[in-house]
């Protein structure tokens, strides 16, 4: 039988560290089917996807792995098994992605998906990051969101939403339907 598991894994930004959380993953014989990585300050830090076959306790020694990554290399990782079906997007949305510009503050991630949850839109992917203009080194904040809006809610309406939202924060939100 199959069984997938998400893997979280982060340390200290350096050569070899994806190699050796994905030499775990090799060696329990499972597949990776979808990651997602970065580097966050200095450290590299990495969400995966891995399904591999149920043979003598996999998850069991999965964690034991990731218990001698932390020992032996520094990287702190975790297992979590994922139950249920793959994830796709409902029919009955319509997908969008969000991209937000300004002067960094606190609460622009809180206030936005704040607004999407209360309107029952959900976020499947998330980017962000603040780097300085080099014309006046102020700190910018962007950020990308794919979302998923429900059936009944107009573009318009989000839009108009989503309007009132940047202005209270003093920063640029476009929309865009994919």
């Amino acid at each position: 039988m199959k069984k997938r598991f998400i893997m979280t894994a982060f340390g200290k930004d350096r050569p070899g560290i994806l190699a050796e959380v994905s030499q775990v993953v090799y060696e329990n014989g499972c597949n990776l089917e979808d990651s997602t990585m970065t580097i966050l300050a200095d450290e590299f830090a990495m969400i995966l996807l891995l399904e591999g076959r149920e043979e003598g306790q996999l998850e069991k020694r999965l964690l034991s792995d990731c218990r001698r990554l932390e020992r032996e290399k520094g990287i702190s990782a975790f297992v979590h098994e994922v139950v249920g079906e793959k994830r796709t997007a409902q029919k009955e949305t319509s997908l969008y992605v969000l991209r937000v510009e300004g002067l960094d503050q606190a609460g622009i991630v809180y206030k936005i998906s704040r607004y999407l949850a209360d309107h029952h839109i959900n976020v499947s992917n998330l980017n962000s990051r603040m780097d300085y203009s080099p014309d006046s080194g102020a700190a910018i904040y962007t950020m990308e969101i794919q979302i998923e809006v429900p059936a009944g809610m107009t573009e318009n309406d989000l839009d108009s939403g989503l309007t009132q939202v940047g202005n209270a924060l003093n920063v640029d939100i476009s929309l865009v339907k994919q």
